[in-house]
C-alpha cells in the first residue's frame, strides 16, 4: 500500500467531546466489572424481565457470582489459556460465566445456542474447549456433538434458575420438565447452581493481561467452515471505550441497556455487555424465544431502558406494532443499528414514533466489532455507515490488488486499522495472511468514502452479482425495493443462469396483498424498479414470500435465497 498519508477528513465531523485518539489502558476486561462493583455496588447490573416478574442483581452480586464461577473452574482444573464454550442466550448465566472465565484467565469460546450438528462439532474440536456452559434444554444437541471434542465438563443451567422464588417454583412445577429444564444429568455434567457452590471463598491470583486472548468469536458459519477471530482483552477493552466516547451524553451508573442483541454475537458482546459493564449500566434482558416486539415493548414500558442497540429487523418490527403508543417508548434515547443496512424509512419512522435517535453503525467480528458509526446528534447521511470511531483509520483500496488507495467516491474494498482489530484467526495462518495485510484488516466489504470522510457500504464481495458482464450490488437494489410503499421487507441475491451468467432474484414481504395476486404484485414491483434502475439491475424474479431467512442477529441469509431460487427451472422469471 502507498505510504502517503491521506489524512482523516472525518475528524471535522466529530461531535464536540469526541477525541480523535485515546490511550488504551493496559487492563483486562474483569477490571470493568471490579471498577463498577466498587463505584456502583448497589446499582442493578442485570435485570431479567419475564411474564409478570423481574429479577435484579447488583454489581456487587455479579462481581461475587463471577468470582465464584472462576474459582470453581480453577478447582475443576482450568489452566490459563484453556477454552470454555459459552452456548447461552441472554440470561444472567451469561455475564456470570463470561466474567468468571475471564477472571480465571480462560478464553471464552462463543457458540450460537441454535447450532447443532456439523457447525457445533467443528467449533468444539477447533477450539479445543475443555468446558462447556449451556442450558439443560440443549443437552441432547450437546451430547450429540461431543464426538472428537476435548470437553471434560458440561455446566448446564435452567432457564428458570434466576427467576424470583414464586415464578421459579411455578415454572418448575408446570413447564420445566416439558421444556427440558429438569433433564437428568449424566457423568461429566453438573448443574450451573451446583457448580457455583464449588467456588468456595478462595481468592483469585492476578487477572488477565491486556494482550492475553479473551474471546474466540466464530464467524462465517452460515457461508462455509466457521473461523474464529482471536480477540484479546485489549481489543475488547478498546472497543468498549470507543463505544462510550462516541455516545457523548452517556451517564455512568444511570443507563439501562435493552439487551436484545445476543451476547454470543460480537455486536451484543461489545455494545451491550462489555460497554454496559464499563459504564455501570443495567443490562435489561427480556425473556423471549426470538425477538418478540410486543414483549419487548411491554418491557420498555415498565423498565424504561435508555439505550437500545439492535438490528434493522428489530426496529422495523417495533414500527409495525399497531398500538405502539400504549407502551410509551419515550425512555429510549439512543439506538445504534448494526449487522445489516438500515433503510431510511425504518430510521425515520422509528425516530418519529419513539423520539429517540437511531443511527447506523458498522463493524465485523474481526474488529471486536465496531469501527464506524454515524454521529448520534451530528450529521447523519442516508445510506452511510458513518465515520471511523476514535483511534481508527479506514481506507478504500482497489479490489484487484488491495494495495492501491482510491480517491473519494471511488468504489473498492474497505480496509481498517485500529486497536480493536483482532490478533488473527484461530488455527488458520493462511486465512490470517489473507485478511491481515500490511497492517490493515481487509473487510471483504465493497465501499466508498465521500469527501467528508463518511463511508458507504456498497455490498459484500461475495454477494456481488455479475449480470451480462456488469457488476450489480444486491444492497443497491434492496434500497430501491424499500422505497415501494407496499414492501415491508426485501432481500436480493444473484443466482447462476446458463445464458446470462447470473440473474437477480428478489424475495419480498408485502404489507398486504390488497386484493391482488402475487403475480400482479410481481409485475407492479418490477415496473417500479424499471423506473429507478438500469435494466440489467432489475430483478428478473420477484417472489412474494411470507418470510425472509435471517441469521439470529437479523442479517438476511442470501445463501438460502440463492439455494431456494436455484431449485426452480432455469428461466428468467419474467412475466
Amino acid at each position: 500500500m502507498e505510504a502517503s498519508h491521506l489524512g482523516r477528513p472525518w475528524l471535522k465531523h466529530y461531535e464536540p467531546g469526541v477525541p480523535a485518539d485515546f490511550d488504551v489502558p493496559e487492563i483486562g476486561l474483569p477490571a470493568f466489572l471490579s471498577n463498577s462493583a466498587k463505584r456502583f455496588p448497589r446499582n442493578p447490573a442485570m435485570i431479567l424481565a419475564g411474564p409478570g416478574f423481574r429479577s435484579s442483581f447488583t454489581y456487587r452480586q455479579l462481581d461475587s457470582l463471577s468470582t465464584r464461577f472462576a474459582l470453581a473452574l480453577i478447582a475443576s482444573g482450568l489452566r490459563p489459556g484453556d477454552r470454555v464454550g459459552l452456548q447461552l442466550p441472554n440470561l444472567p448465566h451469561y455475564p456470570i460465566a463470561y466474567y468468571g472465565v475471564l477472571k480465571a484467565r480462560g478464553i471464552v469460546t462463543q457458540i450460537n445456542p441454535l447450532y447443532k450438528g456439523r457447525d457445533f462439532e467443528f467449533i468444539l474440536r477447533d477450539s479445543g474447549a475443555r468446558f462447556l456452559v449451556t442450558l439443560t434444554r440443549l443437552l441432547d444437541n450437546v451430547r450429540a456433538a461431543m464426538n472428537g471434542s476435548n470437553v471434560e465438563k458440561i455446566i448446564a443451567g435452567g432457564v428458570h434458575d434466576y427467576f424470583p422464588l414464586l415464578p421459579r417454583l411455578i415454572y418448575g412445577w408446570r413447564r420445566a420438565k416439558a421444556a427440558g429444564d429438569s433433564a437428568t444429568l449424566r457423568d461429566g455434567e453438573v448443574r450451573f447452581s451446583d457448580f457455583l457452590k464449588g467456588g468456595g471463598r478462595g481468592r483469585l491470583s492476578d487477572g488477565p493481561a491486556s494482550d492475553d486472548v479473551a474471546v474466540l468469536q466464530y464467524t462465517g458459519g452460515t457461508t462455509g467452515i466457521p473461523k474464529a477471530a482471536v480477540l484479546t482483552h485489549g481489543n475488547l477493552v478498546a472497543n468498549a471505550i470507543q463505544i462510550k466516547l462516541w455516545q457523548t451524553d452517556l451517564k455512568e451508573g444511570a443507563e439501562r441497556i435493552l439487551c436484545c442483541v445476543p451476547f454470543f454475537h460480537s455486536y451484543g458482546l461489545s455494545l451491550c455487555l462489555n460497554n454496559g459493564v464499563y459504564i455501570g449500566a443495567a443490562l435489561v434482558m427480556v425473556l423471549q424465544r426470538m425477538f418478540e416486539p410486543r414483549t419487548v415493548a411491554e418491557a420498555c414500558r415498565t423498565l424504561q431502558p435508555t439505550l437500545f442497540p439492535g438490528v434493522p429487523a428489530m426496529y422495523l418490527a417495533i414500527n409495525q406494532l399497531k398500538d405502539l403508543k400504549r407502551y410509551n417508548l419515550a425512555s429510549i434515547r439512543i439506538c445504534v443499528s448494526g449487522a445489516a443496512a438500515l433503510p431510511l424509512a425504518v430510521k425515520t419512522e422509528f425516530e418519529r414514533l419513539t423520539g429517540g435517535k437511531l443511527v447506523e453503525a458498522y463493524g465485523l467480528s474481526e474488529a471486536s466489532p465496531g469501527t464506524h458509526a454515524n454521529p448520534v446528534y451530528g450529521v447523519n447521511k442516508p445510506g452511510s455507515i458513518g465515520l471511523p470511531v476514535p483511534s481508527t483509520e479506514a481506507r478504500i483500496v482497489d479490489l484487484e490488488t488491495g494495495a492501491r488507495l482510491l480517491a473519494p467516491n471511488e468504489i473498492g474494498e474497505l480496509v481498517i486499522r485500529g486497536p480493536q482489530v483482532m490478533k488473527g484467526y484461530w488455527n488458520s495462518d493462511s486465512e490470517t495472511r489473507v485478511t491481515l495485510r500490511r497492517g490493515w484488516l481487509h473487510t471483504g466489504d465493497i465501499a466508498k468514502m465521500d469527501e467528508d470522510g463518511y463511508f458507504f457500504i456498497v455490498d459484500r464481495k461475495k454477494d456481488m452479482a455479475n449480470i451480462a458482464g456488469y457488476n450489480v450490488y444486491p444492497r443497491e437494489v434492496e434500497e430501491v425495493l424499500y422505497e415501494h410503499p407496499q414492501i415491508a421487507e426485501a432481500a436480493v441475491a444473484g443466482i447462476s443462469h446458463p445464458v446470462r451468467g447470473e440473474l437477480l432474484v428478489a424475495h419480498v414481504i408485502l404489507k398486504s396483498l390488497a386484493g391482488r395476486s402475487a403475480r400482479e404484485w410481481s409485475r407492479d414491483i418490477r415496473e417500479f424498479c424499471r423506473q429507478r434502475l438500469a435494466d440489467y439491475k432489475v430483478p428478473r424474479r420477484i417472489e412474494i414470500v411470507d418470510e425472509i431467512p435471517k441469521s439470529l442477529i437479523g442479517k438476511p441469509l442470501r445463501r438460502e435465497i440463492r439455494e431456494t431460487a436455484s431449485q426452480r427451472p432455469a428461466d428468467d422469471g419474467a412475466d
